[in-house]
């Protein structure tokens, strides 16, 4: 008889070996109800996606702007960010600390699939992930947005039929998560392309995976476009457009490719080697400390502004609204301030990567954007072709996802991103592989607390 005082045994893991052949499950009736049900949950996740960066975006837009000014303030004083970061240091450690799921993994570790969440952490990574993003922290929203996506979809599946195999699980919080990510990348290619290296998906089972994984983005797509004409909000693009037509790569840009592949390799290095040493730090009293990393957030955004007299945006933020204004002013930039700007949002991005939750796709997007800018200023390497290497090889330095990078960079710059895709193929493998060396591993878990609750398993 079962002892009631003691928690209840863990479901066994899933199995990918116990699985039939993927033929076999693409020729059953259970496989087409699964799209059928794919086809289903990417319109409530769409919808919350839409809505969760719309109201991450007025709440900055209030926070940081207006509200200095229904104050009284004639300018946003420069001490502005210091307590709104502190505030999200506060909530962020209360939302780990108190609310199931420790509000998501922590993006210290790199960018990689987390299994399909139990619903009952998704309140902890939704007041996480807002209280990061809309007070000012330095990452952006694509990790939460693919939690809650696969939270959703298991809790679908869930209310749907309660005893549903761990695979119809599986498979419906992927396409969860990939109606949240294509939203906000603007592609369910690209989507597929972050998820499917994330996860380490490949073989004749991928396509079983990731097909009711694209037909929810490409509704939750539709939804988008949908709410947009509904609501007059405006979508989330991530292009740029108003810059220089590039011309095609030359020799010597082949050659620059592989000094900036090295240097995002070293850059990124660096800023993941201080997210790891600063993260047990704060671990040890996140209520006390994780304030004081938004603190340390906060004075960066003053040094930068005071020095250089531009926005503390630059620096505050994912970057992803940010970058359009650096490329497109980028000749109204000095080698200085691009420098300054870079340490500060490269410091800033760490002590974030440490201490909060959001995702780490953007903020490093920004720092090789703007350190390809600066050597284009040094050189006469083309700034269009330096900031295209540089977010390619960066953004590959810090996430390990080679293909995702090329193909964010060339969504972002449209026309000129498809002229210089072979520049950036070359940054980004050289990045690649000497992140491989200069990386630090993540430390390994530490043994779960007593009486918590197990961690989830696919």
């Amino acid at each position: 008889m079962t002892d009631p005082t003691l928690p209840p045994e863990p479901a066994p893991p899933f199995d990918p070996a116990a699985l039939p052949e993927p033929v076999e499950l693409l020729k059953s009736n259970g496989y087409v109800l699964l799209l059928v049900i794919g086809a289903i949950i990417g319109v409530p996740v769409a919808a919350f996606a839409y809505f969760f960066l719309k109201l991450v975006a007025q709440a900055q837009e209030y926070l940081f702007t207006t509200l200095p000014d229904d104050l009284g303030f004639h300018t946003v004083p420069a001490w502005w960010p210091v307590p709104l970061l502190v505030l999200s240091g506060l909530l962020v450690a209360a939302a780990i600390k108190y609310l199931p799921g420790t509000g998501g993994h922590s993006p210290a570790d790199g960018f990689h699939a987390a299994g399909a969440i139990p619903p009952i952490e998704l309140p902890g990574i939704i007041l996480a992930a807002f209280a990061t993003l809309s007070l000012g922290v330095v990452l952006g929203p694509e990790a939460p947005l693919i939690a809650v996506g696969s939270g959703l979809g298991v809790l679908a599946i869930h209310l749907l039929k309660r005893d549903a195999p761990p695979m119809a699980a599986v498979v419906i919080g992927v396409a969860g998560s990939f109606a949240a990510v294509s939203t906000l990348l603007g592609s369910p290619i690209v989507g597929a392309f972050l998820l499917m290296e994330a996860a380490g998906l490949g073989g004749a089972l991928l396509g079983v995976v990731l097909v009711p994984g694209l037909i929810a983005a490409g509704v939750g797509s539709l939804i988008f476009v949908g709410l947009d004409d509904w609501t007059g909000f405006g979508t989330f693009s991530l292009s740029v457009p108003k810059l220089p037509a590039a011309a095609s790569p030359t020799g010597a840009e082949f050659l620059w490719a592989i000094v900036i592949g090295v240097a995002a390799a070293v850059l990124a290095a660096g800023i993941k080697r201080l997210a790891l040493f600063v993260r047990p730090l704060v671990a040890r009293n996140s209520l006390l400390f994780t304030p004081v990393a938004g603190l340390a957030i906060g004075l960066l955004v003053v040094l930068f502004t005071q020095v250089t007299d531009r926005s503390s945006s630059f620096v505050l933020f994912s970057g992803q609204d940010q970058l359009p204004a650096l490329l497109e002013g980028a000749e109204g930039w000095s080698v200085g301030a691009l420098v300054l700007l870079m340490v500060c949002k490269g410091v800033a991005y760490s002590i974030s990567l440490s201490s909060f939750r959001g995702g780490p796709v953007f903020p490093g997007l920004f720092i090789g954007a703007a350190g390809g800018v600066a050597l284009s200023s040094v050189t006469d390497l083309p700034m269009v072709a330096g900031a295209a290497m540089g977010m390619g090889a960066m953004t590959t330095a810090m996430l390990g996802l080679p293909l995702t990078s090329v193909l964010i960079t060339t969504l972002f710059l449209s026309a000129d991103g498809v002229t210089l895709m072979p520049v950036v193929i070359v940054a980004s493998a050289v990045s690649y592989v000497a992140s491989a060396r200069l990386t630090p591993t993540p430390p390994e878990d530490p043994a779960p607390t007593p009486g918590a609750a197990p961690p989830a398993t696919t």
